[in-house]
């Protein structure tokens, strides 16, 4: 649904976007993720016909946004950083408006009232857009992004200035849009995408820098997997059978928990699941098994993981230019 080919952007000498290349399937939900001044918001407003690239295509539904923009942003509905909205209007006002402003052809009546149930904002439809919340503000421009039901939708940083039960709402709407939308969601936050994502691009200085399933990202950039394990029973002689397992690295004595159970850190080889295995151990040797947790897999190690990785590959890249000077 959504195709980037060798996408790059200059602002003068500063290269913001730098040949990057993805693509996104109808219904999915992709997290562009990346630090601040990574490229997400100019790679985002390339997709939208905000912005022309230096170099390279991004086409929308097959239609390439620079030559058809017209068509093309007729199957996208965004929501940028900061709303576009229309503070001295209604609710009501302002989407009538976007509504004529998009063409829309859809039944006036019927369609607002379903966005606005939606997005929950049925209760607002004749408050000025100055009396909301922040929240409620958002929520707005989610649903003027949802005018004309676009197949795309494109948010920018949705959650920024909202409280915690704001984001969490925002974060429930836009996974409830997943599936009938293709949805692309640009933030820094790191739990947003695990939230609400199926896919994972991490873009930093212009390159993407990682690109996996939500599920496996991890795996994509780091080696080990760890688990810390609450197990009852012997010390010496759980982490003699923990170390002799297969696929068992090392094993940490965390010290006890309570009375009789002890936690354990275990560092696992890169690619093995071992906590099936690990249960079946110690259910042979009769030491239950009272808690077990993956640890270093979260989204925030993979993240500075890849960022860090591709950071080292660029000073490698620069001191050899150098020696060869």
């Amino acid at each position: 649904m959504i195709k980037t080919e060798h996408l790059v952007k200059h602002y003068g000498k500063v290269k913001a976007v730098d040949d990057i290349s993805f693509e996104v399937a109808k219904g999915e939900i992709v997290g562009f993720l990346g630090p601040n001044g990574a490229g997400k918001s100019t790679a985002m407003n390339i997709l939208c016909g905000y912005l022309s690239s230096t170099s390279g295509k991004a086409m929308v539904g097959g239609i390439d946004i620079l030559e058809n923009p017209k068509e093309a942003k007729k199957l996208i509905g965004f929501l940028p950083e900061l709303p576009p909205l229309y503070q001295d209007m209604t609710v009501r006002e302002y989407l009538n408006f976007i509504y004529d402003l998009k063409g829309t052809t859809l039944n006036r009546e019927k369609h607002l009232a379903e966005i606005s149930e939606v997005t929950g904002i049925d209760g607002v439809m004749n408050r000025l857009i100055r009396n909301l919340s922040k929240g409620y503000r958002q929520r707005v421009g989610i649903a003027q992004a949802l005018v004309g039901d676009p197949p795309v939708l494109i948010f920018d940083e949705p959650t920024v200035g909202l409280d915690p039960r704001q984001i969490i709402e925002v974060r429930t709407l836009v996974k409830s849009l997943g599936g009938k939308h293709t949805i692309i969601l640009s933030t820094h936050i790191l739990s947003e995408v695990q939230a609400v994502c199926d896919r994972i691009i991490i873009i930093n200085k212009g390159k993407i820098v990682a690109d996996e399933k939500a599920a496996t990202v991890a795996g994509a950039v780091t080696n080990l997997s760890n688990l810390t394990l609450k197990i009852c029973g012997p010390k010496k002689e759980i982490m003699a059978a923990l170390g002799e397992m297969d696929g068992v690295t090392s094993v940490e004595d965390r010290g006890n928990t309570d009375a009789d159970s002890t936690t354990f850190f275990v560092t696992c080889a890169g690619g093995v699941d071992m906590r099936k295995p690990i249960f079946r151990k110690m259910a042979q040797l009769q030491y239950p098994i009272i808690g077990m947790e993956a640890q270093g897999l979260d989204l925030e190690n993979v993240f500075m993981s890849a960022v860090s990785d591709e950071e080292e590959d660029q000073g490698k890249k620069r001191r050899k230019r150098g020696a060869r000077k």
